[in-house]
């Protein structure tokens, strides 16, 4: 998947593709056909970095039911003959969940494509998990016979079968099919749930790795081979390394930490840190010069990870220096320094943006460490990253450390962040927006009545209804 195209975050689309809650508002007050045109694209045209953390799916599905948007959209790009060509689940992962969420807000129309895709699409997998938790027992079995017309019935198709039973997300549907009555539907569903169970027993049965009795030296050969392979093991290498090595084997492994090839190198320096060895911070100091991108990785993640007294202290030192040792040691500072070191974390916050913008992967912990400490200074700096960041998880983030840090958020951006893509944002603004504004008591009785709507920002809503909070 390509990196999407993000338009400026002082236009429709590019809010709508940041899922901000203020694309919501100014969709609602634009021209309909211009709000619904940068809706499609949205949907069609998937703007998150990593889907895996980052939703928009209830988000476009709840401005879909605001604008009450028609689907033919969706179902043009779900049918286009790309379809067949193109099977990659992110084509049309997003389009899929917003018809889920759509179906389940009693869309006829969405469930009615959800059932067609599955039955005839490629991400038939996907659209089949979103019926699972939307669809009647009968919808489902109608799609069996469709579903398993996709498995031939020999020996390749049968394996086709038993994994996608076996790895299915959702399995109300395999077992309903295995209840059918008929031969080709029930006997076939069961046969593969058998198989998937026997496979997944047969993969426990032959584990492959470390094995009891295994020396240090074996232990640092696993770690290279992975590597050679592209495999990073240096993290489970290192977990061996404490049940397999003793005192007399701290001279190699430090050795090995110094000089060793990438994946031993790797191994020694997470195990020393894991273990608190006085000196594994010069080695760290060591690594870092290293030109080898995997050694440098491993040296910052394993110092990152390090909670004594000693790693802080090195930490105040190293924060200044520009470079990445000096980067980590800002988020770690970010993360577990104390107020002394507002300083230090703020000119990491700030240069971490001038550097690399407002989705540099540095500005997780950093953001975190300024709403931590209280750092009021760091507000203007947190407002530039929640407007512009593409991140909806970034923003959250900024959203939380900006309700610790600046007093203009309750009237400013915890109004817009009841509207966001993200439940986590939804329950910040839930607990701060000031309800002076009456679009803001009205989107809390909204979200206190959806159905749709995460627990945790209802119970935030609800903390805002009870007997002092008059105001709604």
């Amino acid at each position: 998947m390509f990196d999407p195209v993000i338009a400026p975050s002082g236009t429709l689309l590019g809010l709508l593709q940041r899922g901000r809650g203020d694309g919501t508002l100014h969709a609602l007050t634009a021209p309909r056909a211009e709000a619904l045109a940068a809706l499609n694209h949205c949907v069609l045209s998937d703007p998150r970095h990593d889907w895996q953390v980052e939703n928009r799916s209830l988000y476009y599905a709840r401005l879909y039911l605001d604008l009450h948007g028609e689907l033919g959209e969706i179902e043009r790009h779900l049918f286009d003959p790309d379809d067949v060509l193109n099977t990659d689940e992110s084509r049309t992962g997003l389009a899929l969940a917003v018809l889920g969420h759509l179906a389940s807000y009693g869309r006829r129309d969405a469930l009615e494509l959800l059932r067609r895709y599955a039955a005839f699409g490629s991400s038939w997998a996907w659209a089949l998990d979103e019926l699972a938790l939307r669809d009647d027992d009968a919808g489902l079995r109608v799609l069996a016979a469709p579903v398993l017309d996709r498995f031939p019935e020999d020996a390749e198709g049968d394996a086709e079968l038993a994994a996608a039973v076996r790895d299915a997300y959702e399995p109300r549907p395999w077992r309903l099919w295995a209840d059918d009555p008929r031969e080709a539907i029930g006997a076939r569903v069961r046969a593969a749930q058998e198989r998937g169970s026997f496979d997944q027993w047969q993969r426990q049965m032959r584990p492959s790795g470390p094995r009891p009795g295994w020396s240090v030296r074996a232990v640092f050969d696993w770690a290279q081979e992975g590597l050679e392979r592209g495999a990073v093991l240096y993290v489970p290498a290192a977990r061996c390394l404490t049940a397999v090595a003793g005192p007399g084997d701290r001279a190699e492994i430090v050795q090995a930490a110094l000089t060793g090839h990438d994946g031993a190198r790797s191994t020694a320096l997470r195990y020393l840190a894991d273990t608190h060895d006085p000196d594994v911070l010069d080695l760290i100091e060591a690594a870092v010069e290293s030109p080898s991108h995997a050694v440098v990785d491993a040296a910052l993640d394993a110092f990152e990870r390090m909670r004594t007294v000693a790693s802080l202290e090195r930490a105040r030192r190293w924060a200044p220096r520009p470079d990445a040792l000096g980067a980590a040691a800002g988020r770690m500072l970010a993360c577990r320094g104390g107020a002394q070191d507002t300083e230090l974390v703020l000119a990491a916050l700030r240069e971490a943006v001038r550097g690399e913008g407002a989705d540099a992967p540095t500005l997780w912990p950093l953001v975190d460490g300024a709403g931590r400490l209280g750092i009021a200074c760091a507000a203007p700096v947190l407002r530039h990253v929640y407007r512009e960041t593409a991140s909806s998880h970034l923003r959250g983030h900024a959203a939380k450390a900006l309700a610790a840090t600046d007093p203009s958020f309750a009237a400013g951006f915890a109004v817009e962040c009841l509207w966001d893509c993200e439940e986590s944002t939804r329950e910040v603004a839930a607990r701060h927006a000031e309800t002076g504004d009456a679009r803001v008591v009205d989107q809390l009785r909204r979200l206190a009545a959806d159905p749709a709507e995460e627990a945790e920002v209802q119970t935030a809503v609800r903390s805002r209804i009870g007997p002092d909070a008059t105001a709604l």
